[in-house]
C-alpha cells in the first residue's frame, strides 16, 4: 500500500500490549516500528531495543495497543437501511464521496482492513492502495452471484434492474462459471454466492436454498481456477448452508440456522463462519424496515443466538463481520460484544477480529498480529478489553490509528502525540 504521507520510524511505550496471537496481555510494552511501516518489536519494555533510534514517539500513557481489526463482512457502498435501488436513483459522485467517507468512518473505528461483500468497485481497493483516500485496506467480491428470484435478484418484474451493480445472475452450472468470470474479469478478489434466502430480499425466506451444491461447487472450481480465489457464502438457513459446505466454499457469511452437522462439516473442512450479529443485535428497526423484513428478523433473532452461541461452544472458526449497511457503520467493533455476549471470551473475541480474520484473507502471514516482521497496523484504545470488550465498540475510544505504519488518526493527549 502506497500513500501521500511519507512513513518514519515510530516507537510506541508506555503501552499494555494485546498482540492478536491470544497470548496473556503484557502490561509494560513497547512497540517499535521501522521507516517500511514493517514491526520491528513487540513486546516487554524491559527487552525493547533502546529509546532515541525512532523518528516519532507515541506515548501509550498506560492505554492497550492492538493489531488492526478486520471487518470480513461489510458493504460500503450503501448508507445503513439504503436498498440497492436507492442508489441507484443518486447522482454517481455523490455516492463516490459518501463512500469514501464510510471508508473513513470504518477505519476510524479500529478497521484497518474489510472485506466488502457486493456493491463495491475494485476501483476502491486501488484507490485505497494508491492513496487518494484514506480507508481500511480492501478485498472486494464487486457483485453477488444469485439464481434469478434469490436473494440478490432485486429485479422488477418487468426486468428493470434496481442493483445498481450489485447482482450477478447465474441460473445453471454454465452460467456459475460465466458469472465467476465476470467478477473476477471485473476486479475481484473473491467471489460471493447465495447459498441460501435471505432477510432483506421480499421473494424468499432464509430457509429458501439458493444456487444449487453443483453450481456452488462448480463456482469453487471455476474461482480456483483462476488463482485459487476464495468464495464466501451468504447462508443462513441450514439446507443452503450443507450446500455451501459440501460445495466447497471458504466461508459461511451468517450462519444463522447452523446445526451440530454443519458445525462438524465445517470443522472437517476447514471453513470459517462469519456470525454478523450486528445484524441482529442492531438491525432491527421496525421504523425503517420494511415489515416482510422486520418480521424475518424477529422471527429468526432468537434462534440466530441460540445458534451461533452453539458455534462458539464448538470451537468454529469464527470471523469477525457486520454486515455494515444493514446495521451502522463505523461502530464495526461492537461486534465483539456481541460474541462475548454469546458466550465467547473476551480475548477470543479479539483474535476472531485479528488472526482469525487474517486467516479467512489468507493475509495472516502479513496482517492479524502484532510480531516482528508483520505489517504495522495497529489501535491504541482507552480503557480495558478484557474487562469490558465494549469499550472497543465506541470510536472515541479507539485513540489512534496506524495502517501500513502510517499514523491514520491521533486522539492522544498533546503529550502522547507522534
Amino acid at each position: 500500500m502506497t500513500d501521500a504521507s511519507p512513513r518514519t520510524a515510530l516507537r510506541v511505550h508506555h503501552a499494555r500490549l494485546i498482540d492478536g496471537t491470544g497470548a496473556s496481555p503484557v502490561d509494560d510494552a513497547v512497540v517499535t516500528i521501522d521507516a517500511q511501516g514493517s514491526i520491528a518489536y513487540a513486546g516487554p519494555a524491559a527487552t525493547a531495543p533502546p529509546a532515541g533510534g525512532a523518528d516519532r514517539e507515541i506515548d501509550a500513557g498506560g492505554r492497550t495497543v492492538l493489531p488492526g481489526f478486520f471487518d470480513c463482512h461489510v458493504h460500503l457502498a450503501y448508507a445503513q437501511g439504503s436498498p440497492p435501488s436507492r442508489r441507484a436513483e443518486l447522482d454517481p459522485v455523490l455516492v463516490t464521496l459518501d463512500t469514501a467517507t464510510r471508508l473513513r468512518q470504518t477505519l476510524d473505528a479500529g478497521i484497518t482492513t474489510a472485506r466488502d461483500l457486493g456493491g463495491l468497485s475494485a476501483g476502491f481497493r486501488t484507490a485505497v492502495e494508491s492513496g487518494r483516500i484514506v480507508g481500511p485496506r480492501l478485498h472486494t467480491a464487486v457483485r453477488i452471484i444469485s439464481h434469478t428470484g434469490g436473494h440478490a435478484d432485486v429485479r422488477l418484474p418487468d426486468g428493470t434492474d434496481l442493483s445498481a451493480g450489485m447482482s450477478e445472475i447465474a441460473d445453471d452450472t454454465s452460467a456459475a462459471r460465466l458469472a465467476v468470470r465476470r467478477v473476477l474479469r471485473d476486479g475481484a478478489d473473491l467471489v460471493k454466492v447465495c447459498a441460501t434466502g435471505g432477510m432483506g430480499s421480499p421473494y424468499d425466506d432464509p430457509d429458501d436454498e439458493g444456487l444449487l451444491e453443483e453450481e456452488i461447487r462448480a463456482v469453487v472450481d471455476e474461482a480456483r481456477r483462476h488463482g485459487g480465489k476464495p468464495v464466501a457464502a451468504h447462508a443462513q438457513g441450514n439446507a443452503g448452508i450443507l450446500n455451501a459446505l459440501r460445495g466447497g466454499v471458504t466461508s459461511i457469511e451468517h450462519g444463522y440456522g447452523l446445526d451440530e452437522r454443519a458445525l462438524d462439516m465445517a470443522a472437517e473442512r476447514g471453513v470459517f463462519v462469519v456470525p454478523t450479529l450486528s445484524t441482529v443485535y442492531a438491525g432491527i428497526n421496525k421504523d425503517t424496515m420494511p415489515d416482510y423484513h422486520y418480521q424475518k428478523k424477529t422471527r429468526w433473532s432468537g434462534v440466530t443466538k441460540e445458534n451461533i452461541a452453539r458455534a462458539i461452544e464448538y470451537g468454529t472458526r469464527i470471523a469477525l463481520g457486520t454486515d455494515a449497511a444493514v446495521g451502522p457503520h463505523g461502530v464495526n467493533l461492537m461486534e465483539l460484544s456481541y460474541l462475548v455476549d454469546l458466550g465467547m471470551d473476551p480475548m477470543a473475541a479479539i483474535v476472531a477480529g485479528t488472526r482469525t480474520s487474517a486467516e479467512l484473507l489468507g493475509v495472516a502471514d502479513r496482517l492479524g498480529t502484532l510480531t516482528a516482521g508483520r505489517t504495522a497496523d495497529l489501535v491504541i484504545c482507552d480503557g480495558d478489553p478484557l474487562r469490558d470488550i465494549g469499550v472497543l465498540g465506541d470510536p472515541a475510544n479507539i485513540v489512534c490509528v496506524v495502517q501500513d505504519g502510517v499514523v491514520r488518526k491521533d486522539l492522544l493527549p498533546t503529550g502522547g502525540r507522534c
